[in-house]
């Protein structure tokens, strides 16, 4: 096609577009309208697949055409690599409880530490009493001079089979000590009262007597479950064990012995006996001591419900004792390990209560009560240890003659 001289102009341009009539005509006919019908259908129906799709996409269901159950370890894997599970998110207020019927117990917060004065831990002070009447005295004597404030301490007492007025006698001096308020009272006290049966009274030679140390030990050991369990609050981080016939004991004990930061603590038991007028310092309790290879001999050859008493002659177990060792005038923070301890003294972090290691009334190990109790603990691995230079006094007890067989009380 030639194009004009001059370039491609308007005119030029005019005059080659089709006449409007024609093109008037062209638009108005019937084909063509159909056409362009047709198409915008077509446009209109392509696009409402495509969001279809894309909308069904998020409920696509990816996987075989089985049950869950009946599907191999690999087609779980693949399935749930392709889950698309939507998070729902209800968003609501916190729930207020007001019932009185429903109470919470935060046990998170309650630690035993070396800075219990400081983070104002909670003791609770145990003590079982059995015709006690002539110790209570004493008892609060001592109690009363504790260095560790009164208002986190808390006391609780068992009495049961008594001949005397120990209940009476409690009562009198629990109200004589609360009624002084200030720093002298303690947070509370608990009271349980709880009999056994043991009905038979006992000189003290006969309670100490070898044949009487098994169902001894084993009901001990069962009142001061009653009383552990009865006394102990959510709210304590120490169980302090104190025996009533404790003559002396430093002021600041409980200090004393939780800066150690052991799990179960003891320290040494001796008592003061004077023999023309000389203090020979007796050593009392034979309950705390260190395991022996005669021992470990000795009860692969007992039957499992035979309960060993040490500081008798009918067994000896070659164990070493603590009261043969230590002297008050040494470093009284000096620790040994135990396998077995007494209870005339101890200091127990509540988790290990709480954690279900309490004073068997059986034979555990061919131990009871205490002992039972230091087994139990180093079994579930707790740490026992001992004090042989912290001396707490304890009453003098004549030993029952022949009762060492030879072997020395002090």
């Amino acid at each position: 096609m030639l194009l004009p001289k001059g370039g491609v102009t308007w005119k030029s341009a005019k005059a080659r577009l089709p006449p409007w009539r024609a093109v008037l005509f062209l638009v108005t006919r019937t084909r063509f309208l159909v056409s362009v019908a047709l198409t915008g259908l077509m446009i209109l129906f392509w696009r409402g697949i495509s969001r279809s799709a894309s909308e069904m996409q998020s409920f696509y269901c990816y996987g075989p055409p089985k049950s869950p159950m009946d599907m191999s370890l690999n087609e779980m894997v693949e399935w749930n690599s392709h889950a698309q599970s939507p998070v729902l998110l209800n968003h609501h207020e916190a729930y207020e409880v007001n019932s009185s019927t429903i109470s919470q117990v935060e046990l998170n917060g309650i630690n035993s530490s070396p800075q219990a004065v400081a983070n104002n831990e909670r003791v609770l002070i145990l003590t079982p009493l059995r015709d006690a009447a002539h110790y209570l005295e004493k008892y609060f004597e001592l109690l009363y001079k504790l260095s560790y404030p009164h208002h986190l301490i808390d006391l609780g007492f068992l009495v049961g089979d008594c001949k005397d007025n120990t209940l009476e006698i409690l009562l009198s001096e629990l109200k004589r000590i609360q009624e002084q308020g200030d720093k002298v009272a303690f947070h509370s006290a608990t009271i349980v009262k709880k009999d056994f049966g043991a009905d038979v009274e006992m000189s003290v030679e006969d309670r100490h007597s070898f044949a009487a140390q098994g169902p001894r030990r084993k009901a001990i050991g069962r009142a001061r479950n009653y009383l552990l369990y009865s006394a102990m609050k959510p709210e304590h981080s120490w169980v302090y064990w104190r025996d009533v016939d404790i003559t002396d004991s430093p002021e600041s004990i409980i200090e004393d012995f939780v800066a150690h930061d052991r799990d179960v603590l003891v320290p040494n038991i001796w008592f003061h006996r004077y023999r023309d007028g000389v203090d020979i310092e007796g050593r009392f309790d034979y309950n705390s001591w260190i395991e022996s290879d005669k021992g470990r001999r000795l009860r692969q050859t007992l039957d499992p419900d035979t309960v060993l008493a040490e500081g008798y002659k009918e067994y000896d177990t070659g164990r070493k004792y603590m009261v043969g060792m230590g002297d008050w005038r040494k470093d009284k923070d000096e620790e040994i390990e135990l396998d077995g301890i007494g209870g005339v003294n101890i200091l127990v972090k509540s988790d290990v209560h709480r954690s279900g290691i309490n004073f068997p009334s059986y034979s555990f190990e061919n131990q009871a009560e205490t002992e039972g109790f230091a087994k139990m603990a180093k079994r579930a691995g707790y740490g026992v240890y001992g004090l042989p230079n912290y001396v707490v006094w304890h009453i003098d007890t004549d030993e029952k003659p022949g009762n060492l067989g030879g072997r020395k009380a002090y």
